[in-house]
């Protein structure tokens, strides 16, 4: 396939400018495809701030695919803890059990093989493929559809059908295919960086003689989104047992919806405060008979805390149960922290380790 020459004005101060402004991370200046696909897979929905820390710890532990493949599930969660989007990490471990014992712990070298692999779509394939294999795919993301709306001041929302392969037709047109994984990555950074989502410097910026939305006066309303996110609200009450001995109660979340594999506390979803009934019925079910002393945490939050998701925000209240003595299978403190759990679960333990553990 010969090489296009993409759109020379655009890709050429692209490339200038992310050759003197681009970011030295961890993850720049490889071609090794198990770094690029992991770098890759924390990153989604993820800030370069909050990710470059769980990739060097991924990276320490999990040197290859390998390490990564043999390591149980359990592990693989604790790992990620705060970063949200389990299912990223579940995907992440399937797909290294994939490469390792399926491929011979070689990645696929073409863009169809690469999007056949769990957990990795269309802008994740082409990041891998241009980057490592310097295959002609490019990336489209949400900095890509901001750079690429504003500069050509295109009015189809990129959130509909004809909107992303819009997008996706004019991204190949302009790219650079003889620096495609330096191109991509430039394209990248620049949304990052310098045509950032809200009060974008223009003045400053090297496309701003030639950009579309600049000279229309459009800057802010690109790129078009034609559907807003519905936000569901639930009310979680968790029941944190506690007995004379410290120890605890934790069952793995398993079934569809968000924290698949994770630990939780038992746990009542319902709007309204649970009765003392609905609270020793959960409890029989979780630590068998007996009596309990139950108070909400009000130290810890005397209104539910408010953890937002992408489209769900959590209304959360935690009591305390201090119980008789409690089943075999309960944890001392200390060996809960082995466990994957959500972080709200997880800051919710450290701020009331002083006040009620």
């Amino acid at each position: 396939m010969q090489a296009s020459p993409g759109h020379p004005d655009f890709s050429d101060r692209i490339l200038e400018w992310y050759r003197i402004h681009k970011r030295e991370l961890p993850w720049r200046g490889t071609r090794d495809p198990y770094r690029v696909w992991l770098s890759e897979i924390i990153l989604q929905q993820t800030r370069v701030a909050q990710g470059t820390p769980y990739y060097l710890s991924f990276c320490e532990r999990f040197p290859t695919v390998a390490d990564l493949a043999d390591a149980s599930e359990e592990e693989v969660l604790k790992l990620w803890q705060g970063l949200g989007y389990y299912s990223r990490a579940r995907n992440l471990h399937a797909t290294a059990k994939t490469v390792a014992f399926e491929m011979d712990g070689q990645f696929p070298d073409s863009y169809e093989g690469l999007r056949a692999l769990r957990g990795v779509g269309p802008y994740t394939a082409a990041a891998i493929a241009s980057i490592c294999f310097d295959l002609p795919h490019p990336v489209v993301d949400g900095n890509v559809y901001r750079v690429l709306g504003r500069y050509f001041d295109i009015p189809l929302p990129m959130d509909t059908g004809p909107g992303r392969r819009y997008f996706d037709t004019l991204a190949r047109e302009v790219m650079d295919s003889s620096r495609i994984g330096t191109y991509n990555q430039a394209l990248m950074e620049f949304g990052a960086l310098q045509c950032v989502p809200t009060n974008p410097d223009c003045g400053n910026c090297p496309l701003g003689d030639s950009c579309g939305a600049r000279a229309s006066g459009t800057v802010a309303d690109r790129p078009v989104k034609q559907g807003r996110t519905t936000v569901r609200k639930r009310y979680f009450h968790y029941i944190v047992p506690l007995d004379a001995s410290l120890r605890t109660i934790l069952s793995r979340r398993d079934g569809p919806g968000i924290w698949r594999g994770l630990y939780e506390f038992p746990l009542l979803e319902q709007q309204q405060d649970p009765t003392r009934e609905e609270i020793d019925r959960l409890l029989r079910e979780h630590c068998g008979p007996g009596p309990a002393e139950v108070h909400r945490t009000v130290r810890f939050n005397d209104s539910p805390l408010v953890h937002k998701l992408s489209h769900q925000h959590l209304y959360t209240t935690f009591w305390i149960a201090h119980t008789g003595p409690l089943p075999d299978h309960a944890l001392a403190l200390p060996e809960t922290e082995r466990l994957p759990v959500p972080v709200l679960i997880s800051d919710f333990m450290d701020t009331a380790k002083n006040s009620y553990f």
